[in-house]
């Protein structure tokens, strides 16, 4: 009998022993029992017969983990807090011994003499950062490198942030690498995935582009990682593993022997403090476009709708972004000031007029407007801070003769409305097109004559050190989808004027301000990890917490920020506390981690969400 350390795939439990009549190779994918469950598991050493008796491997699978990405998941349990085998699971096993496939592509593609020099320059660093002006020719950059690494051989990892890889985007990969192309994220049916892992494995497919999981997936012989838009937040998990696909990419470029390109207009601090950056200026296309400000209340003003007016009679189109969305944020008592909140979170209801209803974000609890406070009971409640909805109904009233869209994750549910919608926006079938964030990622709008920005006040004061640079990258993602192709306007309503007219088309200005406001408290120059406590019971999440703040003090490399309350102090039941350290040294937060881990809590390291 043969025994085994066995790391059960997404379990929090360190590794077990198990018994097995055969040899077995590191890195097999196995089924063992756990409390009459069946579990998959990989076998991550032999070992020596156990004083105790030991369950029987069931089943040894076609499946495997090769010894690299062993040690890739090692790294990540240890440096994001987790188990081995939920750092496992976030990787895709091998099916088969890939295959290497020798493929020649040659595109018609040419760069401009700056975009030469770019190339030049990201082929002299392993790691580099294209900080490129939006419309620089950042993607014909990524396509030149594309073909070079499948005429060496090598394949590509091509990430971008959420689901929504832009149709534009997919189709000018289809259009110059054809077959050899897939696209990969979580909406794909079980079935898709099949095939394109096949074909991967099979050599057949070079190029992968998808969100953060399509890292994971099982390449033999990689040579390129290109993150896209690589400031956005989507490339952080929000659940364990709390990994940042950007940072492991990096590291997967060390380990793998492939070359790491992150590219955006709009930069994160950390990546230009930490990267050869090459500077791309400049736009492809003839366009100038000019900033206005509107310094009234929220909501749609007169100087919005004037705007609106004259670009659509221009025969231009408009989107308008806000960073909320339903009908409104939520509704608020005119006699004692209190908004109805969600009895499970501590956050007020979003209003959702087509449903007749109220709404949590958080955890999807809704119930019907009220008629009165339920606080108070005074029968005079107002909903304020328009969201989406809102925005869009009263534009459609307003410009009854144009076509008014909302562009939201309460509409776009699916990759083929988001095609759908941008597709119809291209053909100028929409006029108005009213969003989120989802705006600004990177999608070509080549009609749009005007921008117009609401919100940005709210987001620009969260309690968030990083809220400032947050703010400015947004604005200036959104900025830059008015006037691609020829003239175009953006308009700003913010009481903060002076900000947004400093900083707006002079990122570099602000990144060097920035860097030495943050020096030497805040990130890049410290290193910071966020503790959580959640319980049904208040009090048992504070002692958590109050224990590990207490804990912290015997650490003298690490320095406590604060702890109490989050910033939305309860979710679906669950009363939430956390605690904020700072060091200048990822070892001693780390070996601070491991010991709080034992306490019950949850571990963020590199944290980007304060709330």
């Amino acid at each position: 009998m043969h025994y085994y350390l066995i790391a059960l795939l997404k379990s929090p439990l360190t590794p077990l022993t198990y018994a097995s009549s055969e040899l077995l190779d590191m890195g097999m994918v196995v089924e063992v029992s756990l409390l009459k469950r069946t579990l998959q598991g990989v076998v991550l050493e032999k070992v020596e017969k156990p004083s105790f008796l030991c369950e029987e491997i069931l089943l040894t699978c076609k499946t495997f983990y090769p010894l690299k990405n062993l040690e890739l998941a090692r790294f990540i349990a240890e440096y994001y807090v987790c188990s081995l085998g939920e750092a496992l699971a976030l990787f895709t096993p091998f099916s088969q011994k890939s295959l290497h496939v020798n493929q020649t592509i040659h595109t018609n593609i040419e760069l401009s003499s700056l975009q030469e020099e770019a190339l030049v320059f990201i082929k002299a660093n392993p790691n580099a950062l294209l900080f490129g002006d939006t419309g620089s020719g950042k993607t014909e950059i990524y396509m030149k490198l594309f073909e070079e690494a499948i005429n060496e051989g090598r394949q590509v990892a091509f990430l971008v942030p959420e689901i929504g890889l832009t149709p534009q985007m997919k189709s000018r990969l289809k259009h110059h690498f054809g077959s050899h192309v897939a696209i990969w994220h979580s909406k794909i049916s079980a079935k898709k995935k099949e095939a394109i892992l096949t074909k991967l494995q099979a050599g057949e497919i070079c190029i992968v582009a998808g969100t953060r999981s399509a890292l994971f997936l099982p390449f033999e012989n990689l040579g390129l990682i290109v993150v896209d838009e690589e400031h956005d937040e989507s490339y952080k998990s929000g659940n364990r593993p709390r990994y940042n696909a950007k940072d492991l990419a990096l590291l997967f470029g060390q380990k793998l022997n492939a070359k790491v390109l992150l590219g955006s207009a709009t930069p994160s601090l950390n990546s230009v403090q930490k990267l050869p950056t090459f500077r791309l200026k400049g736009t492809f296309f003839e366009a100038s476009t000019h900033v206005m400000y509107d310094e009234s209340e929220q909501g749609l003003s007169d100087k919005i709708v004037r705007g609106i007016t004259k670009t659509l009679e221009a025969k231009r189109q408009v989107v308008v972004f806000l960073p909320t969305r339903a009908n409104f944020k939520y509704v608020t008592c005119k006699n004692c000031g209190e908004s109805v909140e969600c009895p499970y979170c501590s956050v007020a209801m979003s209003v959702h007029f087509h449903m007749h209803a109220l709404k949590c974000h958080y955890c999807n609890y809704t119930e019907t407007i009220p008629k009165e406070c339920p606080k108070c009971g005074c029968e005079e409640i107002i909903a304020t801070r328009m969201g989406t909805a809102e925005v869009k109904e009263k534009l459609s009233k307003h410009f009854k003769a144009f076509n008014v869209s909302q562009f939201d994750r309460d509409v776009v549910k699916t990759e083929k409305q988001l095609t759908q919608i941008l597709s119809d926006f291209n053909e100028k079938k929409i006029d108005i097109l009213v969003g989120t964030q989802m705006l600004s990622k990177g999608h070509d709008y080549h009609g749009v004559g005007l921008a117009v920005i609401l919100g940005v006040d709210a987001l620009l004061h969260m309690s968030d050190f990083r809220a400032r640079e947050k703010t400015l990258a947004l604005v200036m993602q959104i900025a830059g989808r008015s006037g691609r192709k020829g003239y175009g306007e953006v308009l700003i309503q913010t009481q903060n004027s002076d900000f947004f007219k400093r900083y707006l088309g002079y990122y570099e200005q602000f990144i060097k301000d920035e860097l030495a406001f943050r020096n030497p408290l805040y990130p890049p120059f410290q290193k910071m990890l966020k503790v959580m406590s959640s319980h049904a019971k208040e009090e048992k999440a504070k002692e958590r917490i109050e224990n590990v703040a207490n804990m912290a003090l015997k650490f003298r490399a690490i320095e406590v920020v604060g702890h109490g309350k989050a910033g939305v102090a309860k979710i679906a039941g669950k009363y939430r506390y956390e605690l904020l350290v700072r060091s200048p040294s990822t070892k001693a937060l780390l070996e601070f981690a491991h010991v709080a881990k034992a306490l019950h809590v949850e571990i963020d390291m590199d944290p980007l969400s304060f709330s």
